[in-house]
């Protein structure tokens, strides 16, 4: 499976999201993308994470930028987890691991002293034509949407053509 690598063009994915649809990277074109990866509905870390996304949301939308999560978890647990948290984008549903597999985001993990396998909290930002511009691996939550969004705005005044 091709993966993605900063500076070219990402695979094309089309994955079950929320709100009944499909995302295809192909529909997304002309808006830049922010595609995090957590590891699971419903934890602190990962609902933290969520919402500060949600809260920066209108910012991202001023700078032509659509939000989107991805986990493994399925798309009852991700119907569940938007709901509660009023998020306003939608997740992704990665049961299979054909996007953690793109993006390489699935890690070795220590959980209470066990190896697991699990995705690496990581962040991408893909340009409105379809190109890897940014990633953020091994993030730690607090300011981290911020951060995000600090670099599309420096990414959007850097492209304006």
């Amino acid at each position: 499976m091709p993966k993605a690598i900063v500076g070219k063009k990402v695979p094309a994915f089309n994955l079950p999201a929320t709100g009944d649809k499909k995302i295809r990277l192909s529909e997304l074109k002309g808006k830049n993308i922010v595609l995090y990866f957590y590891p699971k509905d419903s934890t602190p870390g990962c609902t933290r994470e969520g919402q500060d996304f949600r809260d920066n949301l209108t910012k991202f939308k001023r700078q032509n930028t659509v939000v989107i999560g991805v986990s493994r978890d399925s798309i009852k647990s991700h119907e569940k987890f938007r709901e509660k948290q009023g998020f306003k984008f939608d997740l992704i549903a990665d049961e299979e691991e054909k996007l953690c597999d793109i993006f390489d985001v699935i890690k070795m993990k220590n959980m209470y002293g066990k190896k697991v396998r699990g995705i690496e909290r990581s962040t991408f930002l893909i340009s409105a034509d379809g190109k890897l511009v940014q990633e953020w691996r091994k993030i730690k939550v607090d300011g981290h949407a911020e951060a995000v969004l600090d670099a599309v705005k420096t990414f959007n005044k850097e492209n304006k053509s």
